[in-house]
């Protein structure tokens, strides 16, 4: 039997992740030592192995095939465009990517001029404005904070993530538009998809029971 692989981002996604997998009997010990320095997790009764990566690299080794399943934000997977199956939400990392920026720069946004719109996301970002709103803008990457740009004058708004708002409250900024709702995902690479669909299948299923019960909880 092959091993199943799982590519998990860093972080708060992976303890979350790790914790569903756990209650549906998924364990892997390995991954709790805080210590150590291994790359790769091994559970061989289950023949399942797991690495961490950076959130953005995670479609990619979905795509290639280095990995059968990945759990990474639905920001990342927009951005990244790859080929992938998104086969579960997990309900968990939850907020909102948007158009943001000054009150008055609601203006801007009917199409009719041409505006610079700072973001990390500028394939989400492109979508938004080019394919869904019809508006020509100019796009500049950032890839720090980028609330700075309106303020000090590098663009009219900005396309980022909106947790609580609280920041762009306290840079007197607002949210103008909502892109879409986003959470962590479950991806699949296609290929793995149909070879281990039994094995991928049970997992995705158990999970969704987990995740169902909860809500109703």
């Amino acid at each position: 039997m092959r091993y199943i692989t799982f590519a998990l981002a860093k972080g708060r996604l992976a303890k979350k992740t790790l914790s569903l997998l756990e209650q549906i009997g998924i364990t892997c010990e390995e991954m709790k030592d805080e210590k150590t320095r291994k790359l790769i997790f091994v559970n061989e009764d289950l023949k399942l192995k797991f690495f961490l990566s950076k959130a953005s690299d995670v479609p990619t080794y979905v795509e290639y095939g280095a990995a059968d399943i990945g759990v990474v934000g639905k920001d990342t997977i927009l951005e990244e465009g790859r080929n992938l199956y998104e086969v579960l939400d997990l309900g968990f990392g939850k907020c909102r990517m948007c158009v943001c920026g000054p009150k008055e720069a609601k203006k801007y946004l009917n199409g009719s001029q041409l505006i610079r719109v700072a973001s990390k996301y500028p394939n989400i970002a492109k979508e938004y404005f080019y394919n869904k709103k019809l508006q020509t803008v100019e796009i500049v990457k950032l890839n720090g904070s980028v609330e700075l740009a309106p303020i000090v004058g590098l663009s009219e708004v900005i396309v980022d993530i909106v947790e609580t708002g609280s920041t762009l409250r306290e840079n007197g900024l607002e949210v103008l538009e909502e892109i879409c709702p986003l959470s962590a995902r479950m991806v699949v690479n296609q290929v793995s998809q149909r070879m281990e669909q039994e094995r991928i299948s049970k997992i995705v299923t158990a999970l969704k029971k987990l995740l169902d019960e909860k809500k109703q909880g």
